[in-house]
Protein backbone atom coordinates (compact mmCIF):
# COMPACT_ATOMS: atom_id res chain seq x y z
CA UNK A 1 0.00 0.00 0.00
CA UNK A 2 1.32 3.53 -0.58
CA UNK A 3 2.22 5.60 1.97
CA UNK A 4 -0.99 7.94 2.65
CA UNK A 5 -3.30 6.42 0.28
CA UNK A 6 -6.60 5.64 2.65
CA UNK A 7 -9.29 3.00 0.80
CA UNK A 8 -12.75 3.13 2.64
CA UNK A 9 -15.05 0.46 1.55
CA UNK A 10 -18.74 1.71 1.55
CA UNK A 11 -21.65 0.21 3.20
CA UNK A 12 -24.39 -0.82 0.72
CA UNK A 13 -27.65 -0.04 2.12
CA UNK A 14 -30.96 -1.30 0.77
CA UNK A 15 -32.73 1.57 -1.02
CA UNK A 16 -36.15 1.60 0.08
CA UNK A 17 -39.02 2.94 -2.61
CA UNK A 18 -41.81 5.22 -1.51
CA UNK A 19 -44.04 3.12 -2.83
CA UNK A 20 -44.62 -0.49 -3.34
CA UNK A 21 -43.82 -1.68 -6.37
CA UNK A 22 -44.17 -5.70 -6.41
CA UNK A 23 -41.17 -6.91 -9.20
CA UNK A 24 -39.22 -3.65 -9.04
CA UNK A 25 -35.37 -4.36 -8.71
CA UNK A 26 -34.09 -2.84 -5.78
CA UNK A 27 -31.70 0.19 -5.57
CA UNK A 28 -29.08 0.97 -3.14
CA UNK A 29 -27.84 3.90 -1.27
CA UNK A 30 -24.27 4.47 0.08
CA UNK A 31 -22.75 7.23 1.79
CA UNK A 32 -19.46 8.15 -0.28
CA UNK A 33 -17.66 10.82 1.27
CA UNK A 34 -18.69 12.63 4.70
CA UNK A 35 -16.51 15.83 6.64
CA UNK A 36 -16.05 14.05 9.50
CA UNK A 37 -14.39 10.46 7.85
CA UNK A 38 -10.47 9.82 8.94
CA UNK A 39 -9.92 9.81 5.42
CA UNK A 40 -11.38 13.25 4.48
CA UNK A 41 -9.16 16.26 4.33
CA UNK A 42 -11.28 18.99 3.35
CA UNK A 43 -13.56 20.05 -0.21
CA UNK A 44 -12.91 21.97 -3.16
CA UNK A 45 -14.91 20.70 -5.72
CA UNK A 46 -16.72 17.26 -7.06
CA UNK A 47 -16.15 16.21 -10.86
CA UNK A 48 -17.83 13.53 -12.31
CA UNK A 49 -16.57 11.21 -15.81
CA UNK A 50 -17.99 8.88 -17.99
CA UNK A 51 -15.91 6.23 -19.66
CA UNK A 52 -15.84 3.13 -22.20
CA UNK A 53 -14.81 0.37 -22.00
CA UNK A 54 -10.69 -0.13 -23.07
CA UNK A 55 -10.10 3.72 -22.05
CA UNK A 56 -7.27 4.66 -20.60
CA UNK A 57 -6.99 7.81 -18.42
CA UNK A 58 -3.93 8.04 -17.08
CA UNK A 59 -1.29 9.71 -15.51
CA UNK A 60 -1.99 12.79 -13.72
CA UNK A 61 -0.74 14.39 -10.26
CA UNK A 62 -1.19 17.11 -8.39
CA UNK A 63 0.89 19.41 -6.09
CA UNK A 64 -1.72 21.43 -4.25
CA UNK A 65 -4.79 18.66 -4.01
CA UNK A 66 -5.54 15.36 -2.58
CA UNK A 67 -8.04 13.39 -5.00
CA UNK A 68 -11.25 11.20 -3.41
CA UNK A 69 -12.31 8.94 -6.50
CA UNK A 70 -15.28 7.19 -6.27
CA UNK A 71 -16.22 4.67 -9.21
CA UNK A 72 -19.97 4.10 -9.03
CA UNK A 73 -20.35 2.14 -12.05
CA UNK A 74 -18.99 -0.14 -14.46
CA UNK A 75 -15.12 -1.98 -13.19
CA UNK A 76 -11.86 0.21 -13.30
CA UNK A 77 -8.76 -1.20 -12.79
CA UNK A 78 -7.14 1.93 -11.32
CA UNK A 79 -3.05 2.94 -10.74
CA UNK A 80 -1.19 4.31 -8.27
CA UNK A 81 2.24 5.41 -8.48
CA UNK A 82 4.09 7.29 -5.67
CA UNK A 83 6.62 10.09 -7.14
CA UNK A 84 7.18 11.89 -3.65
CA UNK A 85 10.88 11.49 -3.16
CA UNK A 86 10.46 12.23 0.87
CA UNK A 87 7.99 9.16 0.74
CA UNK A 88 8.80 5.25 2.50
CA UNK A 89 6.70 4.28 -0.38
CA UNK A 90 8.51 6.43 -3.43
CA UNK A 91 8.70 4.17 -6.52
CA UNK A 92 5.65 1.64 -5.53
CA UNK A 93 2.91 0.91 -8.24
CA UNK A 94 -0.06 -0.54 -6.70
CA UNK A 95 -3.33 -1.45 -8.38
CA UNK A 96 -6.62 -1.61 -7.07
CA UNK A 97 -10.24 -2.22 -8.80
CA UNK A 98 -13.56 -0.40 -8.40
CA UNK A 99 -17.19 0.07 -9.26
CA UNK A 100 -20.67 -2.09 -9.52
CA UNK A 101 -20.20 -4.21 -6.39
CA UNK A 102 -17.01 -3.33 -5.11
CA UNK A 103 -17.88 0.37 -4.33
CA UNK A 104 -15.05 2.37 -2.30
CA UNK A 105 -12.80 6.14 -1.95
CA UNK A 106 -9.94 6.04 -2.71
CA UNK A 107 -7.76 8.90 -1.37
CA UNK A 108 -4.87 9.61 -3.63
CA UNK A 109 -2.82 11.99 -1.49
CA UNK A 110 -0.52 15.12 -3.37
CA UNK A 111 2.63 13.64 -5.46
CA UNK A 112 0.81 10.29 -6.31
CA UNK A 113 0.29 9.25 -9.92
CA UNK A 114 -2.93 8.24 -10.58
CA UNK A 115 -5.03 6.75 -13.55
CA UNK A 116 -7.30 3.86 -14.87
CA UNK A 117 -8.28 1.16 -17.32
CA UNK A 118 -12.35 0.61 -17.92
CA UNK A 119 -12.35 -2.90 -17.81
CA UNK A 120 -16.11 -3.49 -18.07
CA UNK A 121 -18.54 -3.42 -20.99
CA UNK A 122 -20.91 -0.94 -18.62
CA UNK A 123 -19.18 2.60 -18.45
CA UNK A 124 -17.27 3.76 -15.68
CA UNK A 125 -18.68 6.46 -14.30
CA UNK A 126 -16.44 8.39 -12.13
CA UNK A 127 -16.56 10.72 -9.23
CA UNK A 128 -13.81 13.06 -8.13
CA UNK A 129 -14.04 14.73 -5.45
CA UNK A 130 -11.11 17.04 -4.50
CA UNK A 131 -9.20 19.17 -1.75
CA UNK A 132 -8.74 22.37 -3.62
CA UNK A 133 -10.72 24.28 -6.30
CA UNK A 134 -9.72 24.03 -10.06
CA UNK A 135 -8.14 27.25 -10.91
CA UNK A 136 -7.65 27.45 -14.52
CA UNK A 137 -5.50 30.00 -14.50
CA UNK A 138 -2.81 27.93 -12.74
CA UNK A 139 -4.03 23.92 -13.52
CA UNK A 140 -2.66 21.58 -10.49
CA UNK A 141 -2.39 18.63 -12.83
CA UNK A 142 0.87 17.75 -14.31
CA UNK A 143 0.88 14.77 -16.53
CA UNK A 144 2.64 11.52 -17.59
CA UNK A 145 2.09 9.56 -20.73
CA UNK A 146 0.17 6.51 -19.93
CA UNK A 147 3.28 4.48 -21.10
CA UNK A 148 5.80 6.34 -18.89
CA UNK A 149 9.04 4.06 -18.38
CA UNK A 150 9.41 5.58 -14.98
CA UNK A 151 6.04 4.04 -13.66
CA UNK A 152 6.84 0.81 -16.03
CA UNK A 153 2.96 -0.18 -16.21
CA UNK A 154 1.97 -2.55 -18.32
CA UNK A 155 -1.99 -1.59 -19.32
CA UNK A 156 -2.48 -4.22 -21.75
CA UNK A 157 -2.08 -7.22 -19.01
CA UNK A 158 -5.11 -5.95 -18.00
CA UNK A 159 -8.52 -6.24 -20.04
Amino acid sequence: MIDGVKIKQLKVHQDIPDTDQPGVKLGALMEVLRSDDEMFTKFGQSVMTVAYKGNIKAFHYHELQDDFWFAASGKSLIVLHDLREDSLTHGETMTLTAGTDDYKVIRIPIGVAHGYKVLSDEPVIMLYHTSEVYNPAKPDEKRLPHNDPKVGFNWEAYT
